[in-house]
């Protein structure tokens, strides 16, 4: 009864082929309707355009990641109630085409943020870091945010000045691109990839400075209690992500990044339907998070699961150090999914094969010659699907042998 092996394509335009995904054991396709921008309804001509090319080569279109969730509605603009409409027909018309987990995330502005997306590790393979210096002085220095001094302790503030000091001109302006551009511009974001790309963020971020954590709390809570009927009424499975990384950046809230967060999200409808994607990396960047309580209080509403490791390399930063080796214990996170498996089965429940995707992954070999998204590499993340699924093989069988 393992977990069903998915993989993040990318569309049509991916450099990366279904066809070539039948050789290395993948189950299921997680991908979205990338050409769409948040708050569109995604009709059914479109959504079925790329699910037969999904099912044509042999796979299921698993899951939905992302149906985004505009700006608008986590603004609670005017223009909030006809987007919120908009992702209800959406959901309906995922639907009727036979698609029924639905990932999304409710992170203001910026996605995810990554502070060198080509930090090279120890073994020479290159991958992504984080560090809260270097977000500091882009964000004190080069925004120019007023008083962002005030969301860091002074020692970080001191550090990001003397960075900011010995950056040259690209370096700042490669920084800037990647935290706001590069990383956001393929995952069905608002960015735009203009000349003026600072100042466009800089007004996108404006907007939410009457927006604290209890009131992008409440614009939430009007967007669940809506959409999930829906969902539930149509079989479709909400599964919300987890901040990335799981804390406030750049004065915004962040409302999905403690267990008391999705405590909260889950009060504001009890149904199954509002559920949770399990993602280990986005989780461990809090100090204090460990994944593993996460399975253990929500295995229930674990929907969907992205799996990949990180490793602190100090207080202010850490790296994604792929999916075995890191601060993140992968084994018991795989072997409680297991064992919730096993529980939905004897409860009867349908959802007992819980999809996983290996979530990004170490550029390695073949990777340098290839072009790929940030954070996606063909060889790095076959690697950590052939890691992982020896891992879930070995627990699986310890797990039956004792039953």
């Amino acid at each position: 009864m393992s977990i069903e092996k998915t993989w993040r394509w990318f569309g049509f335009n991916d450099t990366v082929t279904l066809q070539e995904l039948k050789q290395i054991g993948v189950e299921g396709i997680v991908t979205s309707l990338h050409h769409l921008k948040p708050g569109e309804i995604w009709e059914i001509k479109e959504i079925d355009k790329v699910k037969n090319e999904i099912e044509k080569q042999g796979f299921r279109w698993s899951v939905v990641e992302s149906l985004p969730v505009s700006e608008e509605i986590k603004l609670n603009s005017d223009k909030s109630r006809n987007h919120i409409e908009n992702y209800k027909r959406s959901l309906i018309n995922l639907s009727k085409c036979g698609i029924d987990t639905v990932c999304y995330n409710f992170m203001p502005v910026l996605d995810w943020a990554r502070t060198d997306v080509q930090y090279i590790d120890a073994d020479g393979a290159e991958t992504m870091l984080f560090d809260l210096i270097t977000f500091a002085a882009f964000d004190i220095f080069i925004l120019q945010r007023p008083n962002a001094e005030r969301d860091y302790l002074p020692e970080i503030c001191l550090k990001a000045k003397e960075k900011f000091e010995k950056m040259e001109e690209v370096e700042k302006e490669k920084l800037s691109y990647n935290i706001i551009v590069y990383t956001q511009g393929f995952i069905n974001s608002a960015v735009i990839d203009s000349k003026d790309y600072i100042s466009c963020f800089i007004q996108a971020l404006r907007k939410y400075k009457e927006v604290d954590e209890m009131a992008l709390r409440q614009h939430f809570s009007i967007f669940i209690k809506e959409v999930v009927p829906v969902a539930e009424k149509h079989g479709i499975k909400l599964c919300i992500h987890p901040d990335d990384p799981a804390f406030p950046l750049l004065g915004l809230p962040r409302i999905v990044s403690t267990i008391d967060d999705l405590e909260w999200i889950f009060s504001q409808n009890e149904s199954i339907a509002n559920g949770f994607t399990l993602c280990t990396g986005s989780l461990a960047s809090r100090k204090g998070n460990n994944p593993v309580e996460f399975v253990k209080r929500f295995s229930d509403r674990i929907h969907f699961v992205h799996l990949r490791n990180i490793q602190f390399i100090d207080d202010t930063s850490f790296f994604e150090s792929g999916h075995l080796s890191g601060s993140i214990d992968i084994y018991e996170v795989i072997e409680s999914l297991l064992k919730e498996q096993h529980r939905r089965k004897k409860e009867g429940r349908e959802d007992i094969h819980i999809p996983m995707r290996v979530d990004h992954g170490k550029k390695i070999l073949d990777d340098f010659s290839r072009k790929s998204n940030p954070g996606y590499p063909l060889i790095g993340r076959l690697k950590g699907l052939a890691e992982i699924s020896g891992l879930i093989a070995g627990i699986e069988r310890g797990i039956t042998d004792f039953e």
